[in-house]
């Protein structure tokens, strides 16, 4: 475990810091930044941090030690504290290359990343972005570069601590609908008369096969059952489209059956829609929702176009999902990050999300430079329809290979 000491001001001090000389002040606050390559020696700070309601689902303890027991990543943590009292732990995984990049952990399938953090408001602003600017720092001797990826300047209302640090736009923002008491008043924000009419003909068209069960699993064996159902009508999704299949790495499809079972606190469930009369037990829709106080993240979905496909069995499921969550005090719904047209209809909240790299070594500086300017192109390329659509044209052709056709 390396220690790095920064002696702070008080809030109200106009005086200049001086971060690695140790002043005895009974005003001093004092910040010891220390890197732990074992999770779990950190768990009982670390899931007191958790209760904090601005903090990501995607850094809390389960998630990341779900990632860490189903990948081979070097694991390391960032941990800031005053005195015995924690106030950030920022949970990285290092991923080898060319170029040793040290991410958030399971950032690919992360919607939302904020790192863990406690109450800040002791602490100056310039101070804690000098403490977790250092604290990245001795992460040098594990890898060439930080990527801090998919994060908010602002959540919930409150600056997020890394909004003070240079970042570039993500290519992609997330989207959100607030919750409002009750089904009725959520609907009052969309068009709720097109809404309503569109799913009674879904439940119309379902009725006429047998009708259907919305179904909600937190427990083995059927949300494993489902989650192996998602894997199924993702793969064929993806192939259809001439897309790779971002679910299909074994290690991926362990960590989420891990999260299954790692029910401490309601943290992963699937809800589906499931088929009754002649193809009783067909799941022909399929969610997987992250819960962490009242707040809600759609992680994934799927739907099955094979059978009932013009009944809309997304829309359904979102609407009877929703309805069930506005009556368990859930404030607000986010379907994630990328910019579709059904999320548009559902959202009133679009959050624009931010990447911090801090380049290490030479080596690391260069692949900064490199990282920036992809993003800058693929945020140029999407706000542009036409080029976009024709770029997402030829990726399907490559994929699927000579004599593709659109």
């Amino acid at each position: 475990m390396a220690n790095l000491d920064l002696t702070l001001p008080p809030p109200n001090d106009a005086q200049p810091c001086r971060p690695h000389q140790a002043i005895e002040s009974p005003n001093m606050v004092r910040i010891t930044v220390s890197l732990h390559l074992e999770l779990d020696e950190l768990e009982a700070e670390w899931r007191a941090l958790d209760e904090n309601s601005r903090n990501s689902l995607h850094q809390s303890f389960d998630w990341c030690v779900a990632w860490s027991r189903t990948h081979t990543h070097r694991f390391v943590v960032i941990r800031g504290a005053c005195g015995q009292k924690p106030m950030f732990i920022l949970p990285f995984a290092v991923e080898r290359g060319l170029v040793r990049t040290a991410r958030l952990i399971g950032s690919e399938h992360s919607n939302l990343n904020t790192g863990v953090f406690a109450d800040l408001e002791p602490v100056p602003r310039v101070e804690l972005v000098r403490a977790l600017t250092d604290g990245m720092r001795q992460l040098r001797p594990f890898a060439d570069v930080v990527r801090l990826e998919r994060m908010p300047a602002k959540w919930r209302g409150v600056l997020n601590p890394f909004s003070a640090l240079p970042g570039i736009t993500h290519p992609n923002a997330s989207f959100q609908l607030p919750l409002l008491h009750g089904m009725e008043a959520t609907l009052t924000q969309l068009n709720a008369k097109r809404r309503r009419k569109k799913i009674r003909t879904s439940e119309k068209r379902l009725a006429e096969m047998g009708g259907y069960d919305y179904i909600t699993a937190r427990q083995s064996p059927q949300a494993h059952a489902l989650l192996e159902t998602f894997f199924q009508q993702k793969a064929s999704r993806f192939a259809a489209l001439g897309l790779p299949d971002v679910f299909s790495d074994a290690a991926t499809r362990a960590f989420f059956h891990a999260l299954v079972d790692r029910q401490t606190g309601g943290l992963f469930e699937l809800d589906a829609i499931g088929l009754k009369g002649e193809y009783q037990g067909k799941i022909i829709a399929i969610s997987g929702l992250l819960r962490k106080g009242d707040h809600v993240i759609c992680q994934f979905g799927s739907i099955d176009d094979g059978v009932a496909a013009d009944s809309s069995p997304g829309e359904l499921l979102f609407y009877r999902t929703i309805e069930r969550l506005c009556g368990e005090g859930v404030k607000l719904f986010d379907f994630g990050i990328g910019d579709q047209r059904y999320k548009r209809s559902w959202c009133t909240i679009k959050t624009s999300l931010r990447d911090i790299v801090v380049p290490l070594t030479p080596r690391g500086f260069l692949a900064a430079s490199l990282y920036r300017a992809m993003t800058r192109a693929k945020r140029t390329v999407k706000a542009n329809e036409r080029a976009y659509a024709f770029l997402q044209r030829q990726r399907r052709r490559w994929q699927q290979g000579p004599g593709a056709e659109d």
